[in-house]
């Protein structure tokens, strides 16, 4: 007895299972997370290390490379990158995906102990930690008061917007986004100090030890204990102007004396602005497995009422840039498409059979068989996202198939004129071998997909579980429940077609007897066939993903080293006045700099860097993103200054590493391999990483004169700093208010900054008094590197360029060829980096997963039909549904790229599951009945037809609304189902012809005695 019997005399238990089920899954599909795409858990490991003052050669000699060495022992460590700025060093340790991200942690911050000893001794202590929100922003909003200056707006976001909407569930991370910071500044008389003997050191210092806390000691008043506190905080500015400063041997000076205090603002090293007015930012990030959707409503609610607050004041929150809308969309999209899908498989099936009772039968298996996997996919943590959507939307023609087969099977026992639990009893025993054998030929195509390694497993884990799920139900619907309902309703009518072979049908079965008695030709034919297949991928175009229109395009600029805040400002300006003209730019929220609530922690762009996001109006009423992109491309050549680089999401950009210890050959490759780039056809706005050399003031100390006057290197650097730029934002004083902390900086005027002059009358400690500096140092301006890129412990230079109209394998093919590339000096190496690494990764998992996947299709039909040769039967037909494939993606212009490889990959399972319908019910013909090969051949052909004919249709039907792409953006699942639809339609056609000739053909050669993997079974 099996399963679909047992549950005919049983069926209580099996209706009770699939109510509790469905409830269940209804629950689950409430609570699950909603998501653009699955959040990806990289163990990677970022470490910061700080050493205020320092250059970037000076850092890269005396912490980078130490630090690098030390984790080049650490196992499953991947690759290391490093960027190296003025004061700080940023490295990330990126290891294998195996690696768990707590010990990758742990490792990463002993080696980093390891080697503190050997780290200069005014390094900050090393930061270690591993990423804990989402790279990009879910949402960014800007902030406009028409009552409130700048820096009371800066703090209003730095306190009540951040504190009110850290509280939102889901909400990782606010980053300040433009503004100013409150800031005292001390801007010391040059003239005064040299006077009375005062250095900016002496200033400085003296701020430090006068204010701050400290606890520490117990007193015993009266009858209890009290902790003792010693407080020495000053709470107003002008209560540092009486500061006694003192000048050695007991001589003191008053602050103001030497200095003239201000409470004000920092100087600016960051900005943005909303259509050239200037705003405050601030984005926020979203926590990993957090809902986008609920915590940008949250966010949202959460602004509402503090805008409700500030109504007095004017304040007006404007959302210009976040990922929500288009997630929302993805759903939604995907949502309608899974409902329409699932209406055109039932409609598909009620056309063959037009019976409204089996139709309801065979419908019942789609939702029966998606609660549950919603169920599963909320225990296992997953999301509903485009990946797990997606799964939903192409297994809707695949889960109604067993049902179809299974009621289709029952009505032609029924026909028989047996009674309605008797036909089912029959018709689900006869074709229990082909459903269960359908079944698990899809799950052992789609495990090698879930199990995939690299970051092609990270994307794809939760799609191919979810499709494997989905399918596990769909057979437990068609064993226990679809006999139960059939037995039911079935029993009321049958189904209406004739008995006789209609004119369609002898036209097939003649074909059938032309291809059986001339087999040689058929097989040749299939051969030459799967040949030219492969003879079209040449002409496929290759990518990543596909170009998505998400209605927002980010701008990168990049001006060169040494610009100020004014320089980034006046070119996103000018670059916003250039798009002012093309149709469907809504907005444009420029970021200038760095964040504003992070000033020090950028590492290389800082204030010569800004990204201009463009919101675009709504889908229908403006042009498609790609052509706006290229619009965009098209007017920032005329804007000089600056370089730009459109869009930058998957797929969207080609990426070259050129890796060296070598830095003259390295630099000169870069420079020649750029240059040539921009002569590609189709590649635009190239750029590289390799900053031109920015100008720096160089302060060398004479040595003689240092150590005959006795003053230190240490001295002379800690002298420059904080003249110029105030000492370290960890180090300087501050000021304590009720709620906030002000820095108090001291600092020469800024003019001082501009006088090469003046710079050098600075008065240094010497034994015996103070000194100027240019009597023990020389001052010159010369360059140097702004920044400096490593890549596995060697210099490295990126180039990156937009692909625009070409296909990221174009442009690959094209890069290849050019003479700087084939022509590499010795010790410089070309390296895949970006989107052409994870494409590598993908073809290379995707191809792994197809051939792990027949190969377990085959080791499981030898195990279910107990035969080594009649699988080859079934496996036969895969080869032809790739000449359908491939040549839709050619003519409807697709590439070759991730969504495709999804749905040839699903192509191998759908094309087995029709061709084990054939083969099992032959192999049954010969076995029990005694027929001939050719006979089994065409008894199959007759009786199996018409339901692989409505399985596939069903198929089509369910991805067609995907392949037209209607409604939402459907850039991602497009691909996918042109492929799967015209693999379908080649391997649907030509397997019901091709396979009885390779059945019988194979069938024949058991007859040899050289055969010895004969099964008795067939040789009856």
């Amino acid at each position: 007895m099996n399963f679909a019997t047992w549950s005919l005399q049983r069926p209580i238990p099996a209706v009770l299972l699939f109510v509790l089920l469905s409830l269940a899954g209804s629950m689950s599909f409430q609570r699950l997370p909603i998501q653009n795409m699955p959040d990806i858990e990289r163990p990677e490991i970022n470490i910061l290390l700080a050493q205020p003052g320092a250059a970037p050669a000076q850092l890269e000699t005396e912490v980078a490379r130490k630090v690098e060495d030390s984790l080049a022992s650490l196992a499953g460590l991947k690759h290391v990158v490093t960027t190296i700025g003025d004061g700080l060093v940023h490295i990330r340790a990126e290891f294998v995906l195996e690696k768990p991200v707590p010990e990758a942690l742990i490792e990463t911050r002993d080696a980093v102990d390891r080697v503190r000893a050997d780290l200069p001794p005014d390094l900050e202590p090393p930061s270690v930690s591993a990423a804990s929100s989402s790279s990009d922003p879910t949402v960014t909003y800007a902030l406009a008061s028409s009552r409130i200056d700048g820096e009371a707006l800066s703090w209003y976001v730095d306190d009540s917007v951040t504190r009110a909407l850290l509280a939102v569930p889901g909400v990782a991370r606010v980053v300040r986004l433009g503004g100013v910071e409150r800031e005292v500044r001390i801007e010391a008389d040059p003239a005064a100090m040299a006077a009375l003997g005062v250095t900016v050191t002496d200033l400085s210092r003296a701020l430090a030890l006068a204010s701050g806390e400290a606890s520490g000691g117990m007193g015993r008043l009266g009858a209890g204990e009290q902790a003792v506190r010693t407080v020495a905080t000053v709470r107003q500015a002008r209560e540092l102007a009486a500061l006694a400063i003192p000048l050695g041997e007991g001589r003191r000076v008053r602050l103001d004396q030497v200095a003239r205090v201000t409470d004000g603002v920092a100087e600016p090293r960051s900005a943005a602005l909303l259509d050239g007015r200037a705003v405050t930012g601030f984005a926020v990030y979203r926590a990993r497995g957090a809902d986008e959707v609920r915590m940008a409503e949250g966010v949202r609610q959460a602004l509402r009422a503090l805008e409700t607050d500030g109504m007095r004041d004017g304040m007006r929150f404007d959302l210009v840039a976040g990922s929500v809308d288009y997630t929302m969309e993805q759903y939604r999209g995907s949502m309608q498409m899974l409902v329409e899908g699932a209406l055109l498989a039932v409609l598909v099936v009620w056309w063959f059979l037009r019976d409204w009772r089996a139709t309801l039968v065979a419908a019942a298996a789609l939702p029966l068989s998606i609660l549950p996997t919603f169920l599963l996919m909320d225990w296992l943590g997953y999301t509903l996202n485009t990946l797990t959507l997606l799964a939903m939307a192409v297994v809707v023609g695949i889960l109604v198939d067993d049902a179809i087969v299974e009621v289709e099977n029952i009505a032609r026992h029924r026909q028989m004129g047996k009674s309605a639990l008797r036909a089912t009893r029959d018709a689900v025993e006869e074709i229990a071998l082909a459903v269960i054998a359908t079944t698990a030929t899809l799950v052992v195509v789609f495990i090698p997909t879930a199990m995939m390694s690299g970051v092609p497993g990270l994307f794809f884990r939760q799609f191919g579980w979810t499709t494997v799920f989905a399918v596990l139900a769909s057979l437990l619907v068609a064993r226990l429940l679809t006999p139960i309902m059939a037995a039911r309703f079935m029993g009321h009518g049958s189904v209406q077609h004739d008995a006789a072979e209609g004119r369609p049908m002898r036209h097939y079965l003649h074909a059938v007897r032309w291809c059986l008695a001339r087999r040689g030709a058929t097989l040749t034919a299939a051969v030459l066939l799967f040949a030219g297949s492969l003879a079209l991928i040449p002409f496929i175009d290759t990518g990543l993903m596909p170009a998505a229109d998400r209605g927002q395009i980010n701008i990168e600029v990049e001006l060169a080293p040494g610009s100020t805040l004014a320089d980034t400002r006046l070119a996103a300006e000018r670059a916003r006045l250039a798009l002012a003209g093309i149709d469907g730019v809504r907005s444009v929220f420029a970021s200038i700099g760095g964040a504003g609530s992070d000033l020090d922690a950028p590492v290389g762009g800082g204030v010569g860097s800004a990204t201009l996001t463009l919101g675009l109006a709504a889908r229908g009423e403006r042009p498609s993103q790609q052509a706006i992109e290229a619009a965009v491309r098209r007017a920032l050549q005329d804007v000089p200054g600056a370089r730009y680089g459109v869009g930058g999401a998957m797929g969207e950009q080609i990426e070259l590493i050129l890796a060296s210890a070598d830095v003259p050959a390295l630099q000169a490759t870069a420079a020649e391999l750029e240059r040539q780039l921009r002569d590609v056809p189709g590649l635009s706005n190239v750029r590289s990483s390799a900053d031109v050399e920015r100008p720096e003031l160089v302060v060398r100390p004479i040595a003689a004169r240092a150590a005959e006057r006795g003053v230190n290197t240490l001295a002379i650097n800690e002298t420059i700093r904080i003249a110029t730029a105030g000492d370290t934002r960890a180090r300087l004083p501050k000021l304590n208010l009720d709620a906030r902390q002000v820095p108090v900086r001291v600092q020469m005027p800024l003019a001082l900054g501009a006088d090469l002059d003046a710079i050098g009358k600075l008065r240094v400690p010497a034994d015996g008094g103070l000194v100027p500096l240019a009597s023990v140092a020389q001052l010159a301006l010369e360059n140097g590197p702004a920044r400096i890129d490593r890549y596995d412990r060697q210099r490295h230079v990126t180039l990156r360029a937009d692909l625009g109209s070409v296909s990221l394998g174009q442009a690959q093919a094209a890069v290849m060829t050019l003479p700087a590339a084939q022509a590499l000096p010795a010790g410089v190496q070309l390296l895949g980096g970006g989107d052409a690494e994870i494409a590598g990764e993908l073809m290379a998992g995707f191809g792994g997963a197809l051939i792990t996947g027949v190969i377990c299709m085959y080791c499981v039909l030898v195990l279910l039909f107990g035969d080594f040769l009649q699988p080859f039967t079934i496996l036969s037909a895969l080869p032809l549904s790739l000449c359908g494939a491939f040549a839709t993606l050619l003519a409807t212009g697709s590439e070759l790229d991730v969504p495709s490889m999804i749905g040839l990959v699903m192509l191998m399972g759908i094309v087995a599951k029709n061709s084990i319908l054939l083969v099992e019910y032959a192999v049954l013909g010969m076995r029990e009945h005694g027929l001939s090969a050719e006979q089994a051949a065409l008894a199959a052909c007759r009786q199996r037809a018409r339901p692989i004919l409505m399985t596939s249709l069903a198929m089509i039907a369910g991805m067609l609304p995907i392949a037209l792409g209607l409604g939402a953006d459907a850039s991602f699942r497009q691909p996918m189902a042109i492929a799967v639809i015209g693999g379908l339609l080649s391997s649907t056609l030509l397997s019901l012809l091709v396979v009885p000739a390779v059945f019988v053909t194979v069938a024949g050669l058991r007859r040899r005695p050289r055969d010895v993997l004969t099964n008795p079974l067939l040789d009856q």
